[in-house]
């Protein structure tokens, strides 16, 4: 049972953080002219990238962690609620079509359920107990890394997703958006991009869901990278699976060979139009069969199956 106390406690350490703080200078906001409002926004926007570039070392830190990990077949999981969650769900989503991961190596999890992308599920961020079930659904390994998504720092669903992921031995980010977080106090790398208080008073879907957004498409991104998903910035791993794919794959092989459109589409053909074999066909002078084999002997990183494949 809730306690009288536990609300105020509750409104007593919402007034300590930072994304909670009242600006009394845009009391009035609601009386300007739409354009300065939006100017407002804008100038508040471009204070992001600066708080996110002091935390650059740590999210670099983090992202060699997980790469790692990932390189011996764990799996990068985003737990969280609300806006938080909802941008770990979009970041796991956009990585099967990106970089063709199978969608089972990238996860999203948010407080409630599917539900919770589109609906408040009530109570679902307060429950510790609910981040337990999640995770312990998904059988954790090792391997594996748990990256908690929370503004404030103290949603019980990030919190107790990070700390049950690391009493089961998994790698453990904690990204939130005030000093001296609970949730970075329980991970193995904690991320804090404090970029202030948000023009409407609490709404952290604004500065505070931006610095989410930012860190997690570098947590993704250079960890693919870091995994040879990339050749040079091609995406050489993009899963055609639509027209705009499929031209997009015979763009990415003319841009790493400069070879001729006949060329391209014979390197396609022969390789059952994975890019990156084509790409190591024309560059490397192999037939089908051989790109495949060096490719899978590289571990999937091009460059490296290229250098085998000169040798």
């Amino acid at each position: 049972m809730t306690s009288m106390s536990e609300p105020q406690d509750l409104q007593a350490q919402l007034e300590t953080l930072t994304t909670e703080a009242f600006r009394p200078e845009l009391s009035e906001i609601d009386r300007l002219p739409t354009l300065e409002i939006a100017q407002l926004m804008n100038g508040e926007d471009a204070l992001v990238p600066a708080a996110v570039a002091r935390c650059l070392p740590q999210i670099a830190a983090a992202i060699d962690a997980v790469a790692a990990r990932m390189a011996r077949g764990g799996r990068l999981v985003y737990a969280g609620a609300g806006t938080a969650g909802r941008l770990g769900v979009l970041d796991a989503s956009e990585c099967p079509p990106t970089f063709n991961t199978d969608p089972t190596r990238v996860v999203g999890l948010i407080a409630g359920g599917p539900a919770a992308m589109v609906t408040s599920v009530e109570g679902a961020e307060d429950s510790g107990e609910l981040a337990r079930q999640d995770l312990d659904a998904m059988r954790l390994t090792p391997d594996d890394s748990v990256v908690g998504v929370s503004a404030s720092g103290r949603t019980p669903y990030a919190v107790a997703a990070v700390e049950h992921a690391r009493a089961h031995g998994a790698l453990t980010v904690g990204l939130a958006c005030n000093a001296h977080s609970a949730l970075a106090a329980a991970a193995d790398h904690g991320i804090e991009i404090v970029a202030g208080p948000e023009l409407l008073t609490g709404s952290t879907r604004l500065k505070a869901g931006t610095a989410q957004k930012l860190v997690l498409n570098m947590l993704s991104t250079i960890t693919m990278i870091r995994l040879g998903k990339t050749y040079g910035n091609l995406m050489v791993d993009v899963r055609a699976s639509n027209e705009k794919l499929r031209a997009r794959s015979r763009r990415i092989v003319a841009l790493a060979t400069g070879a001729s459109d006949k060329e391209i589409e014979q390197a396609l053909a022969a390789t059952d139009g994975e890019v990156k074999a084509a790409i190591l066909t024309i560059a490397g002078g192999v037939d089908g069969g051989t790109a495949a084999r060096l490719l899978e002997e590289s571990g999937g990183h091009l460059r490296a199956a290229l250098g085998a494949a000169a040798r």
